[in-house]
């Protein structure tokens, strides 16, 4: 058995990893393409989860990957609103590189409705996603927008957390 902790539904946190990079890809075409969200939807869960080689890639969480993406898409404008005010400064929602937009977004979206998903696992999953992406300026934005809006929409959770050290697994 592989070192990665298994749920009763045999997903992984590998899956649930690259579920949520899958998510951010996909809504980044959706924001450049002006695709139709099904068509974009059916494209990653057919095409997108293997490389160049014709390689299986770490299969991803299709539920959490579709969760995320169609949660995102049906409450971009309350995100919107959350992110303003989230952000510092002379930053606003509309000012920000799409890439970063939609992994805060994403991190956002589960903040807000993945109650099962504790605060510190959202937050270092959409570090990391940021990861791939991005220099340590845009993976610091991430953490402190992430961390700023779970001690606003989850402060019981986070307060517990930090009691107790902070870094679940998820």
């Amino acid at each position: 058995m592989s070192n990665q902790k298994k749920s009763e539904k045999g997903v992984t946190r590998v899956n649930r990893s690259a579920a949520r990079l899958a998510a951010v890809q996909a809504l980044y075409e959706l924001e450049m393409s002006n695709a139709p969200l099904d068509a974009v939807l059916l494209e990653f869960v057919r095409h997108r989860w293997e490389n160049n080689e014709g390689e299986k890639l770490a299969e991803p969480d299709k539920a959490l990957f579709l969760q995320v993406v169609r949660g995102v898409c049906a409450d971009k404008s309350n995100l919107s609103v959350v992110l303003d005010e989230a952000l510092t400064g002379d930053w606003s929602t509309e000012r920000l590189e799409v890439v970063l937009r939609v992994i805060l977004f994403a991190g956002l979206y589960e903040l807000k409705t993945l109650v099962d998903v504790p605060p510190r696992v959202v937050i270092n999953e959409y570090m990391e996603v940021a990861k791939a992406f991005f220099d340590s300026g845009e993976v610091s934005m991430v953490n402190g927008v992430l961390d700023k809006m779970a001690h606003v929409l989850r402060e019981s959770e986070m307060g517990a957390a930090e009691g107790r050290g902070g870094h679940d697994q998820g």
